[in-house]
């Protein structure tokens, strides 16, 4: 169960306290950007939440400060998983102009990332249009969340589908074809007059497209 800005700003650590017991792990998305030390000890915080297995930093916050947050987790047994924002997925290439970040928006995204990882971080977010580069980049055991999911339509594509305010944007089966070990999915359930029906069918995309994947890199599986 992912928790954000939103809900975090309203119910703070009791809330997480209280869905910790009904859910069997919490994506503590709060994207901390900050300087070193302020990070250091908000990580060190949210740590010790329960059921608090993965959190978010921005990149953008530069090297200093990813590397300061993963030497907060030290001290813990089971720390969670850290993982670095790159771009956001409601920016396009004139919105990344616009704050500064020069150069396309494949190219910054990979750039933090390769950051992540020096860092010595458990992963990155990033939108799906990048996800099959970032595997080739980081390898398979940096872990790639993408967010930014839609359904998707009778074509394969997620054109059809309601953007929101979300530039980047990708299908269940597209993301995990390309590498992206979790999805993040909000408003296509939230908002979907069926919510369970709306999950049921995400998960059957993914499961098709992963099942599929597995048969292509079994070596007993041959053509008829």
């Amino acid at each position: 169960m992912k928790i954000g800005s939103q809900l975090f700003t309203a119910e703070g650590p009791a809330g997480i306290r209280k869905i910790a017991k009904l859910v069997p792990g919490i994506f503590l998305d709060l994207k901390f950007c900050d300087i070193p030390n302020t990070v250091a000890g908000a990580v060190q915080s949210a740590a010790s939440l329960p059921g608090v297995r993965m959190m978010t930093l921005h990149t953008t916050g530069g090297l200093a400060m990813l590397k300061a947050a993963k030497a907060a987790l030290k001290p813990i047994k089971k720390p969670p998983m850290l993982l670095g924002v790159t771009v956001l997925t409601s920016l396009d290439e004139a919105e990344v102009v616009r704050i500064g970040l020069t150069g396309p928006i494949r190219g910054r995204v990979t750039a933090l990332a390769r950051m992540a990882k020096i860092a010595g971080l458990d992963g990155i977010v990033a939108a799906g249009p990048h996800v099959e580069g970032l595997r080739k980049t980081l390898g398979r055991k940096m872990v790639i969340v993408v967010p930014g999911i839609r359904r998707a339509e009778r074509d394969g594509s997620p054109k059809g589908s309601r953007r929101d305010d979300q530039a980047q944007i990708s299908t269940p089966g597209s993301a995990v074809r390309a590498g992206a070990d979790y999805l993040v999915v909000g408003r296509p359930i939230t908002a979907a007059p069926d919510p369970a029906q709306a999950a049921d069918a995400i998960l059957k995309e993914m499961e098709i497209v992963a099942e599929s994947a597995r048969k292509q890199r079994s070596p007993h599986t041959s053509a008829s």
